[in-house]
């Protein structure tokens, strides 16, 4: 049996409610997204995160539907729809599988959707500043070590692909530190959604917002709420310069 917390999962179960008003982690923007969506959305935020990389081959359609909590047809569906999209590359033989495209970072700037990126854009704005709003004053400050050090290590940190994953983990830890894992997966959902939609930020500007996310650590350190929604604002506002 295989864990249904694995690295493209949890799912098939409803999130926690939240003090946010967030009760299902697949409530997205316009609409849920459908089980082939999600797949895509998984799948695109394992590569951001490095989980796989270009020329890896994916777990089984079977351990997929089984992490994610969907249909295998749905799953095998989804991934046939992305090898024809050039996103995949499928393979026969002995040796064979479902393999991320070597051409990946080629591939998904022909996706990129200027309205539906402005709109999850939009979305993680409002979630991340309802978190922040509803937390202020009340997080212990031990919650917030591994956020600074992620933090810190974006400072350092010289490899472009490296740079994008750390800030990727930040928002997600960010989520489930000020929301519990329920958010942290509708956080999954919208950020796998924006590594396809949205063009890929400029280093300059992945630099620029770490300094945002420096600010609103030290803001909810100290129970400033104005300052540290202002902080996830000024993220969101961010631009080369």
């Amino acid at each position: 049996m295989v864990n249904a917390a694995g690295k493209f999962g949890p799912y098939g179960q409803p999130a926690p409610a939240s003090a946010t008003g967030v009760h299902d982690a697949r409530v997205l923007p316009g609409r849920g997204q459908t089980g082939a969506e999600l797949v895509r959305s998984r799948i695109a935020l394992q590569v951001r995160l490095t989980s796989v990389s270009p020329g890896d081959r994916l777990p089984d359609a079977g351990v997929l539907a089984e992490e994610l909590g969907i249909g295998e047809i749905t799953v095998r569906r989804a991934l046939e729809a992305m090898c024809q999209d050039g996103l995949l590359d499928r393979r026969r033989g002995r040796t064979g599988g479902t393999f991320v495209a070597q051409g990946w970072d080629t591939i998904v700037p022909a996706l990129y959707d200027e309205g539906e990126a402005a709109s999850l854009s939009a979305f993680h704005l409002l979630l991340e500043c309802g978190l922040v709003a509803h937390a202020a004053g009340e997080v212990p400050a031990g919650r917030l070590g591994g956020l600074q050090a992620l933090v810190d290590e974006m400072d350092q940190t010289e490899h472009p692909g490296q740079l994008l994953m750390l800030e990727t983990r930040f928002h997600l830890d960010l989520a489930e530190a000020l929301g519990g894992a329920g958010v942290r997966e509708l956080t999954a959902d919208l950020l796998g959604r924006l590594c396809l939609v949205q063009p890929t930020p400029h280093l300059d500007v992945v630099r620029a917002r770490n300094r945002c996310h420096a600010d609103l650590l030290t803001e909810l350190g100290r129970g400033a709420l104005d300052p540290a929604v202002q902080a996830v604002k000024a993220h969101q506002n961010t631009h080369p310069g």
